[in-house]
């Protein structure tokens, strides 16, 4: 008994946003998911480059995925806050299981094409594109803005439990059975975050009917908010960053492990369960301080450890020192998404934080096919230890650009008024 009263009081204290029930059943269906989607992803990744032999290429599905994201994000974020939440995910999360679903079949027919890859990755894009804000902006609905950042940890705990766990998984299955297991098992694992979405019975925010008419109205309402807004505005510019030249894990590591370590599938997977694991870290020792709310010094201070790993990562030719560089990578990755993540959603009105994570999408996940083509192309022509290297140095440099130009910002400010 007392050994349940203080597992109790530890989750209570540490775990808070676990006490909702509607957040148990979101929780625990993405404890299952995610597990899914990460043996597909790198199944996928490793498919590309065996079937093709090109980073170039393998970076052009990458985009296919994320291009959606880029031009129809802002879209998006009108449809979140104009219908509730949890139909639209109840939506896109069976979407993404018939895509699974159709994926591993063409692989178990040996009737799969580069050509099928780039189309499947299209639409799956196009369902991320309207899941991605709506994820986001459900969080508040079913824990409240007071265990909102406890949430957002929580979530990237379980994301980045998942991405130790399902590449091991999905490297074994590649290994042993074939890549098309890994798809097969994706689709099956997102009938359990489905189950607990209809389960759910929160109260939707759903904004009231305004004299507004248009979708592009209300985009061009959402981005003018955000512009008023110096906080946002920096976050998002920042996040922007970020996707750009930071966060094409997918296209890197399994080139840097084939042409750089000369190592095979079994490598790729500890390579990103080490990723995955740091993030892990990083989302526990967030979630462990969420209740003093995001910090901004952390939020940046992250961001440039992520550009000095980057360049660490780079630099090394050793298997285990790859690893490690990687594992510390990925907990600056939760200190400064998780941050960011909930700085922009504290900081926005309920009329308009769908928008607002809709932008967040785009910069985040919408830039990334410019990212991933250019990390293809550079890691295609001098190769992904230099691609390591150039991305850390090129993130440290815009992000002190970025502090410095705030800071004129609000000194300007402060001395017109």
């Amino acid at each position: 008994m007392n050994i349940a009263v203080t597992t109790k009081r530890f989750i209570s204290n540490n775990f808070h946003a676990l006490t909702h029930k509607n957040y148990r059943y979101f929780w625990m269906g993405q404890c299952v998911s995610l597990i899914g989607t990460w043996t597909q992803n790198i199944g996928q990744s490793w498919l590309v480059l065996s079937l093709t032999g090109s980073p170039f290429l393998l970076g052009l599905v990458g985009a296919m995925q994320f291009l959606p994201v880029t031009f129809f994000s802002l879209f998006a974020g009108v449809l979140t806050d104009k219908f509730p939440k949890k139909k639209i995910l109840i939506f896109t999360q069976s979407v993404s299981m018939i895509l699974a679903f159709i994926l591993s079949a063409l692989v178990f027919t040996n009737t799969l094409k580069y050509e099928h890859l780039i189309a499947l990755a299209l639409c799956l894009g196009f369902c991320n594109t309207l899941d991605m804000p709506t994820r986001q902006a459900f969080n508040v609905e079913i824990v409240g803005k007071d265990d909102l950042m406890n949430a957002i940890a929580l979530n990237s705990a379980t994301f980045n439990l998942a991405r130790i766990i399902g590449p091991a998984i999905g490297a074994m299955l590649m290994g042993y059975l074939g890549a098309g297991w890994c798809f097969l098992l994706n689709g099956f694992s997102f009938m359990a975050v489905i189950y607990g979405l209809v389960h759910i019975e929160a109260i939707n925010y759903v904004r009231k009917k305004t004299s507004e008419i248009g979708m592009l109205k209300e985009i061009i309402a959402g981005l003018k908010y955000i512009k008023t807004n110096s906080i946002l505005l920096e976050t998002l510019i920042l996040v922007s960053i970020m996707g750009i030249f930071v966060f094409n894990y997918n296209v890197l590591i399994p080139v840097f492990t084939k042409n750089v370590l000369h190592m095979q599938e079994k490598t790729y997977g500890v390579l990103l369960s080490a990723l995955g694991a740091g993030s892990l870290i990083g989302a526990i020792l967030m979630s462990l301080k969420s209740k003093n709310g995001p910090n901004k010094i952390l939020m940046i201070g992250s961001s440039i450890g992520i550009g000095i790993m980057l360049i660490f990562t780079g630099i090394s030719n050793l298997y285990y020192f790859t690893a490690l560089s990687l594992a510390i990578t990925g907990i600056f990755n939760m200190f400064f998404s998780t941050t960011a993540n909930s700085m922009l959603q504290l900081n926005s009105k309920d009329d308009y934080r769908g928008r607002v994570m809709s932008v967040y999408s785009l910069v985040f996940a919408g830039f990334t096919p410019l990212g991933s083509l250019l990390s293809g192309s550079v890691a295609e022509k001098y190769g992904a230890d230099i691609c390591f290297m150039l991305s850390g140095i090129s993130t440290i440099i815009l992000v002190l650009l970025l502090v410095t130009w705030a800071k004129l910002r609000k000194n300007s400010k402060s001395t017109s008024v």
